[in-house]
């Protein structure tokens, strides 16, 4: 799963508190001077992309939800910097941080 940059994230935030949403609903959390209606269309569409939302089709317009809980993002982005992904890994950064000695990662296939 890929990460998220700082606007992607504050987007999420939005459909992980209010549920789906219409883009042009989106523009009302925003003071002045609120995004362009495309730019905001851009993320969101990047975002589905990604794998963090989805959407129902309402005629020509789409309604996006999100399919990734914040839980799930979080959970997916600690394995990712934290371990690599593995039991392995995550061990021997916690036996290296507790000796204070930077750990060098074998590459396991």
């Amino acid at each position: 799963m890929k990460g998220l940059t700082a606007k992607e994230e504050e987007i999420m935030g939005f459909f992980w508190e209010k549920g789906p949403l219409f883009v042009k609903e989106m523009l009302a959390f925003y003071e002045d001077p609120k995004p362009h209606f495309n730019t905001l269309s851009t993320i969101v569409r990047g975002l589905e992309e990604k794998g963090f939302l989805a959407h129902y089709t309402f005629g020509n317009t789409y309604q996006y939800y999100p399919v990734v809980s914040e839980e799930t993002k979080n959970t997916n982005l600690l394995n990712e910097n934290l371990c690599y992904g593995s039991f392995l890994h995550l061990y021997i950064k916690i036996i290296c941080l507790s000796c204070s000695v930077l750990p060098v990662f074998p590459v396991i296939t």
